[in-house]
């Protein structure tokens, strides 16, 4: 299918990492909407990941990929990379989203925890991203590095996570050096979106409390984020977006 100024990443693949659900999931409809082709990764949401890709296909046929991995096993990383490029025959645009997300109070933080928490929102983007640069270079494309307000305000009660996703923000600031000219890399920090169904509610009450917008944000500000980036931005690079209400410029 040629590109077309409806269908701009027409003939493109894009790889989600933990994009059968909730924001991966918004962005894998938005881009699949302009064209392109869709590997959903997950690890254990096989049922969401069926789902999507079986609504993906029935408006595009053989448009969308299910593929299952765990991004703890960084030696197998590369494996995922290549799935997507075997099957799609090239790979044009790598969005880290999967996340973990959970407090750990000073005192009570272990190795595990440590370890969960730092793999998934730090070394599992960092070493995608080495698997996959090679073809990105050749493709002139793009990494989108969902990273968080918090890696930047940190939040209270979570310090290992916003260590992780500070890191994840500098790491998005670093590939960008590295892997220029040919491969733009990014990050969208979402701010109260789809906040997580076992955050305490006061706490969610804060948050959205702090944000300019006084009101919590919806998927499709993150699909919409995704767009620009990957047909709107030829010129951008190293640049994180705040998609947060205001959130990170309050008090």
């Amino acid at each position: 299918m040629p590109q077309t100024d409806s269908q701009p990443l027409a003939g493109q693949t894009v790889l989600i990492t933990g994009g059968a659900r909730r924001l991966g999931a918004a962005m894998a409809q938005a881009l699949h909407a302009v064209g392109a082709n869709v590997v959903i990764h997950h690890l254990t949401s096989t049922q969401d990941a069926a789902a999507l890709v079986g609504a993906l296909n029935a408006r595009r046929q053989s448009s969308a990929l299910a593929l299952q991995a765990d991004l703890l096993d960084t030696a197998r990383l590369p494996q995922l990379v290549d799935a997507a490029i075997g099957h799609f025959g090239r790979l044009d645009i790598l969005i880290n989203n999967a996340s973990t997300f959970y407090a750990t109070p000073v005192g009570e933080i272990n190795a595990a925890q440590f370890e969960d928490l730092i793999g998934t929102n730090f070394r599992a983007p960092l070493f995608l991203a080495q698997a996959a640069a090679a073809e990105l270079r050749l493709r002139r494309g793009l990494i989108l590095n969902m990273v968080d307000i918090h890696g930047m305000k940190p939040l209270k009660r979570y310090p290992t996570y916003s260590a992780a996703k500070a890191a994840l923000i500098m790491l998005t600031r670093s590939l960008a050096r590295e892997l220029a000219p040919e491969v733009r890399v990014n990050g969208i920090a979402p701010g109260p979106v789809m906040v997580p169904a076992d955050i305490d509610a006061a706490l969610e009450a804060e948050i959205i409390g702090k944000t300019l917008l006084q009101r919590a944000g919806e998927p499709q500000d993150i699909g919409k984020a995704a767009l620009y980036f990957a047909t709107l931005a030829p010129y951008v690079t190293g640049q994180i977006l705040a998609v947060d209400g205001g959130r990170s410029q309050g008090s």
